[in-house]
């Protein structure tokens, strides 16, 4: 799948699920701002699997300095659709994001949050179109905005944030196991599994079909879940 296609599945997922996992797993109602926020933030971790290919989405988002780091990835994680494609990295980025939230305080938080924010406004396209030096210094920009519009409502330490972070990364397998490729979601053991939808990444069917339902089912979620609680109170 394209990177447009995972952060669209990413948010839908989140919102989706918010009435029912959070109670679940963190043992909590999420608030209408955390679902809004998370939202978005869960659609920028559906990138974070796909930090181990040097030309995707995330490998543009900040330029020579996401070019690196995806390098970096891919080497040591064997490569693209590899480690950072199981269900061990979706646990991973969960426990990572956690730690950090727990034991290194806002400053952690805050970072995470530029982070996300940032593939988020990249892979949704939110920003002047190209990959050159304006770009994705628009990118950070609006980041550092967002960022800090974000500050204002998100809680101290937001035990959904690491939540939002393992749930996106969950989506990007879930949605590259819709692919010729699979992903090796048991990995180290190397066997792919797919439900072959899209034959090859960026067709109609992704494109057309399952990017405009994911999208409309996404809003259409947030406004049972965020949106229409806030109005009627």
């Amino acid at each position: 799948m394209m990177g447009h296609s995972h952060a669209v599945s990413g948010a839908m997922l989140y919102a989706g699920a918010a009435p029912f996992l959070p109670p679940l797993v963190l043992h909590t109602h999420l608030k209408p701002a955390d679902i809004l926020l998370g939202t978005v933030l869960c659609a920028g971790a559906a990138l974070l699997p796909d930090l181990d290919h040097h030309d995707g989405t995330i490998a543009n988002f900040l330029g020579p300095i996401s070019k690196v780091l995806c390098r970096f990835v891919a080497w040591a994680s064997g490569g693209h659709r590899h480690a950072t494609h199981s269900l061990l990295f979706v646990a991973l980025m969960g426990f990572g994001s956690w730690a950090g939230v727990q034991f290194l305080g806002r400053p952690f938080t805050m970072g995470l949050t530029f982070f996300l924010l940032a593939l988020a406004i990249k892979s949704l396209r939110l920003h002047p179109p190209g990959d050159g030096v304006t770009t994705w210094l628009t990118i950070m920009g609006l980041a550092v905005v967002g960022t800090a519009v974000m500050d204002k409502w998100m809680p101290s330490a937001p035990g959904w944030l690491p939540y939002a972070v393992a749930l996106g990364t969950l989506a990007h397998l879930l949605g590259d196991c819709l692919t010729k490729q699979g992903a090796p979601l048991l990995w180290p053991h190397k066997e792919r599994y797919e439900i072959v939808l899209i034959k090859r990444s960026g067709n109609d069917v992704e494109t057309k079909v399952l990017v405009p339902i994911m999208t409309v089912a996404t809003f259409a979620l947030l406004w049972f879940t965020a949106l229409e609680p806030t109005v009627l109170s």
